[in-house]
């Protein structure tokens, strides 16, 4: 069977609605609103809407981690965002956050006059910053590294997830070119991690901050080898100061519990489908539904 001829750009691009692979029906080369939906508001001042993917379990981390210290002000109401089934694109979301993606935060602390935070990093900074830059320190050298890490990982990810994971995990046909470009990048990216790590107990240094909430979700579960199924390929074992740094924070209680929150796949015990209360992580995972359902269907069901 004769190699596939190579592609050659056509003089103007075409949007082929077919040709988008995993995500086709939602990616689109338009912005905006795609029908009428308003967003649900719970009582606490802080709303997030979201989903529990690496930029969402960010900011749940982040929030869990704020309650953890006592910042009752922190508590929040986190809806459910389904972007594969396109609610991003709902009215209520977009007038939230107008680039459609998750995660979102309303923050209502002043009903007359909300404030509406997107893009993860900078829900992060909004959020360290309100609660007396909590994780985040206040100034000299330390903000500084603690932002350039921040910032790194706004950066880096997108040639993770949307560069790797994408092409070795999502798109409808494998290419040898483009798995192995971004593979050599991610690489790259867990070395410099790597090298940060060996001298450092956490990436900015003696200190948790948000540079580490930020990455962890990403390039922490990708050493763990929880991401896109690449760990063998990717032999994310020879990067042992951040296997060290991931399997730390992943014992952190705020972690876990950030990281259920919002989540639809995996063990049903670990799916926090929405988070209105504390105690929701004790009463309203998955599996505790699920089971509920199946009792109420079998007291219901008639005698045979």
């Amino acid at each position: 069977m004769p190699d596939q001829a190579p592609y050659t750009p056509p003089a103007i691009w075409q949007w082929n609605k077919e040709n988008g692979g995993h995500f086709a029906s939602i990616n689109r080369p338009v912005a905006g609103a795609t029908h009428d939906k308003e967003l649900p508001v719970g009582r606490h001042p802080l709303q997030l809407y979201s989903l529990g993917t690496p930029n969402g379990v960010k900011v749940t981390v982040m929030l869990e981690e704020l309650l953890a210290l006592g910042h009752s002000g922190a508590e929040y109401d986190a809806w459910l965002i389904r972007i594969n089934e396109g609610e991003q694109f709902g009215s209520g979301f977009v007038s939230v956050n107008p680039n459609s993606k998750i995660p979102a935060l309303l923050d209502r602390t002043d009903p007359a006059n909300p404030v509406r935070v997107f893009e993860s990093g900078a829900i992060l900074m909004y959020l360290a910053e309100k609660f007396g830059s909590a994780f985040l320190p206040k100034d000299g050298a330390a903000r500084a590294e603690c932002l350039s890490w921040l910032f790194w990982q706004m950066g880096s990810a997108p040639f993770l997830g949307g560069g790797f994971g994408h092409f070795y995990a999502y798109a409808p046909e494998k290419y040898e070119y483009p798995i192995n470009r971004y593979a050599m990048e991610v690489k790259r990216q867990l070395d410099v991690l790597n090298q940060r790590l060996a001298d450092n107990e956490y990436v900015g240094g003696s200190e948790y901050t948000v540079a580490d909430i930020a990455i962890w979700p990403w390039y922490g579960l990708l050493v763990k080898g929880q991401a896109y199924n690449a760990g063998e390929f990717l032999q994310v074992h020879e990067y042992t100061h951040v296997v060290r740094w991931a399997e730390q924070i992943a014992k952190r209680a705020a972690v876990q519990r950030g990281r259920k929150v919002n989540r639809v796949q995996g063990d049903p015990a670990s799916q926090l489908r929405e988070r209105h209360e504390a105690s929701d992580f004790d009463a309203k995972t998955q599996d505790k539904i699920e089971a509920a359902a199946a009792a109420a269907a079998a007291s219901s069901s008639p005698a045979r």
